[in-house]
């Protein structure tokens, strides 16, 4: 990479810059970032990090309509941090613990508030 910058300050900027991502990664970072900024949608994915749930049983968790919690969900699902399964009638969500940038997200989020997961007994 030719790069010709205005200043020479003797640092390492250059092969910084050789080996930065691509825009579309950095596009793809920021859209998530976006949608967990909201903290309905943080709520959320905190709660499926340790539990399937239905929307029922999230609106209820957080005092808010099915309707929006399904908003919510279905911008967590887009953003590929929660999956769905169908049990019965019901859709559960959960967190999608298969994408290692989500996993790193997890420890990101239980960092931030200073808790560590709930013990789960229980396998779903």
């Amino acid at each position: 990479m030719n790069l010709n910058l205005p200043h020479d300050h003797n640092t390492n900027i250059k092969s910084v810059l050789a080996k930065m991502p691509d825009n579309e990664k950095f596009i793809n970072a920021a859209e998530i970032f976006q949608k967990l900024g909201d903290p309905t949608r943080l709520k959320i994915l905190w709660i499926l990090c340790h539990s399937r749930e239905c929307v029922s049983d999230i609106a209820a968790a957080i005092g808010m309509s099915k309707a929006v919690i399904s908003h919510h969900l279905q911008l967590l699902k887009r953003a590929d941090l929660v999956k769905t399964q169908r049990i019965g009638q019901e859709i559960h969500y959960s967190f999608n613990d298969s994408l290692p940038e989500a996993n790193l997200l997890h420890a990101t989020i239980e960092s931030i508030f200073n808790i560590t997961c709930p013990t789960i007994d229980e396998k779903f």
